[in-house]
C-alpha cells in the first residue's frame, strides 16, 4: 500500500493535468500495488477525474476535518474510483452528519506537532458510531497528542510520536478496520 503525496496534493492547482494523468498511468500500470490518494482540493478532482483511468488499485480520497468541509464528500461521490474513503483527520471539530453512502472506508485521528490542536474524544466517537451505523470499515490512526487522550493509562501512547502518536485505543479498542481491497463501485 502506497500513500501518494503524503506531503503534498497531487490535485494541487500548479499540478498539471498531464502531470497527474503520468501518475495515475503509472499507478494503472503497477497493479500490484495499491495507491492511496487523499486531497483536499476536491474541486480540482472532479475537473481532473474524467481525463484519468481508475483502476481497482487506486483509491481515493478526501480530507473533511470539521462540519465546514462536509461538502468534500458529494465531490468525492461523483468520482468512480472503486473505493472512495474520508480522511477526517486532522480532526479539528465537530463534523457533524456524515452521508457516507458510496463511501468505502473512514480514517479519523488528531492533529500532531508543534501546535497543535486539540481534538475531543466525543468528535471521534461520533465518527466511529456513524461508520458503525453505515457499516463503513473505521480506523482510528491517533489521538495526535497525549493531551487529547482521556486515557492516561493508553498503552499506545507514545510520549514522543511513534506509531500512534498520543495513543490510538478509543474508549478501550483500537480501531483499525479496512475495507476490502477490491470492493465494488458502490452508487451514490
Amino acid at each position: 500500500m502506497i500513500f501518494v503525496n503524503s506531503m503534498s496534493d497531487l490535485f494541487h492547482e500548479k499540478v498539471t493535468t498531464e502531470f497527474i494523468q503520468t501518475v495515475f498511468a503509472t499507478m494503472n500500470r503497477a497493479s500490484w500495488h495499491t495507491f492511496q490518494v487523499l486531497t483536499k482540493r476536491a474541486k480540482r478532482l472532479l475537473d481532473v477525474a474524467p481525463s484519468v483511468t481508475w483502476t481497482p488499485n487506486i483509491w481515493q480520497g478526501v480530507s473533511v476535518e470539521n462540519a465546514a468541509f462536509r461538502w468534500r464528500i458529494n465531490a468525492l461521490r461523483k468520482v468512480p474510483a472503486h473505493i472512495r474513503f474520508l480522511s477526517v483527520e486532522p480532526l479539528i471539530g465537530p463534523v457533524g452528519d456524515l452521508d457516507l453512502r458510496g463511501i468505502h472506508w473512514v480514517i479519523a485521528g488528531g492533529e500532531s506537532g508543534r501546535g497543535a490542536r486539540p481534538m475531543s474524544v466525543e468528535w471521534a466517537i461520533d465518527v466511529r458510531d456513524q461508520c458503525r451505523k453505515a457499516r463503513v470499515p473505521f480506523f482510528f490512526k491517533q489521538f495526535g497528542t497525549l493531551s487529547s487522550n482521556p486515557n492516561a493509562r493508553d498503552p499506545t501512547a507514545k510520549e514522543n510520536g511513534g506509531p500512534s502518536k498520543g495513543g490510538s485505543t478509543l474508549r478501550g479498542r483500537v480501531w483499525h478496520q479496512f475495507p476490502t481491497a477490491r470492493a465494488r463501485p458502490a452508487t451514490a
